[in-house]
């Protein structure tokens, strides 16, 4: 048949370093991804956002923070390194994803490396507009959205590259797509919220001008909306008898949004204390990785 033997088994062999740690790479994406979330939100939450004063240098050309920009600048300077350890693990990703060989895990690995000297780019531009809020909250957002990439390599992974095919009935996909376009419209109103709030990263940080008790309102409004559209999701799925792997993502889903209002309740009426906001800022991370697992898992590759 012209096989050849030799070719056969050197090909796994080539291979089989790239099989074994692609998943555990991509499990790490997503670790890494959620950490720089909650490292940025310590800068925040610290006063430190204006630790080290200019970029990409740290201050006076040196890229280490002097001793005279104290707890701050180390701060800062530490958020930073975290950058470094994004940037090694996507690099990695990538050169497995190469060595794995699939075309969807190489494009999924290729926009997860991309986004470290993206995001890399916008930091800068926030400590150099002084930490103007918009630019901050859509520094967060591309974060938020780079773990929902995470997210999809790790689903990827445990499918194969023929075309996407729903396993729930359409109207019941709708639903679940009605539940992530609101979870994106409440990471974003709670970005709003943070740039007319109290913890603007320094005290020479502008805020947005907004009114915060008003935003807070709306705020809960979107909240209420995800957290019925989401229960709903649950009874539908449960009810039709959707695949385990959709249902488990449902309900993981609504514990996330349960625990990150009943935080984001204690925060507001206690005074917005860093520890709570901190945990506030974890849980957007979560709910963002859980809305992802849930929209992929109303459909399959074969």
């Amino acid at each position: 048949m012209g096989v050849n033997v030799t070719d056969a088994v050197a090909a796994p062999t080539r291979t089989g370093w790239a099989t074994r740690w692609m998943r555990p790479l991509a499990v790490s994406s997503l670790v890494v991804n959620i950490l720089i979330v909650v490292t940025g939100g310590v800068v925040r939450l610290t006063g430190s956002g204006l630790g080290c004063p200019t970029w990409p240098h740290c201050e006076g050309g040196s890229f280490v923070p002097h001793r005279a920009l104290g707890i701050h600048g180390a701060i800062e300077f530490s958020n930073r390194m975290v950058t470094f350890l994004l940037a090694a693990v996507a690099i990695a990703t990538l050169v497995a994803a190469l060595r794995y060989g699939r075309p969807a895990i190489v494009r999924l690995a290729v926009l997860l490396a991309l986004g470290v000297p993206a995001q890399a780019v916008i930091g800068g531009i926030t400590v150099l507009t002084e930490l103007n809020p918009w630019i901050v909250a859509f520094h967060l957002l591309v974060s938020l959205a780079m773990i929902g990439v995470a997210v999809l390599l790790l689903r990827q992974l445990a499918e194969g590259d023929g075309p996407a095919t729903r396993t729930v009935p359409d109207g019941v996909a709708w639903l679940v797509r009605a539940t992530f376009i609101s979870g994106w419209a409440v990471l974003y109103v709670g970005t709003v919220v943070t740039g007319s709030g109290p913890h603007a990263g320094s005290a020479l940080a502008p805020r947005n001008g907004l009114d915060p008790r008003a935003l807070s309102q709306l705020h809960t409004d979107v909240v209420f909306l995800l957290v019925g559209l989401t229960i709903a999701a649950v009874l539908v799925l449960r009810t039709l008898n959707a695949p385990e792997r959709a249902q488990r993502a449902a309900v993981v889903l609504l514990l996330v949004e349960l625990a990150q209002a009943t935080i984001g309740f204690l925060q507001y009426f206690t005074g917005l204390p860093v520890v709570l906001v901190s945990f506030h800022l974890l849980g957007a991370a979560l709910l963002s990785a859980a809305m992802t697992w849930l929209l992929l898992g109303i459909r399959d590759r074969a």
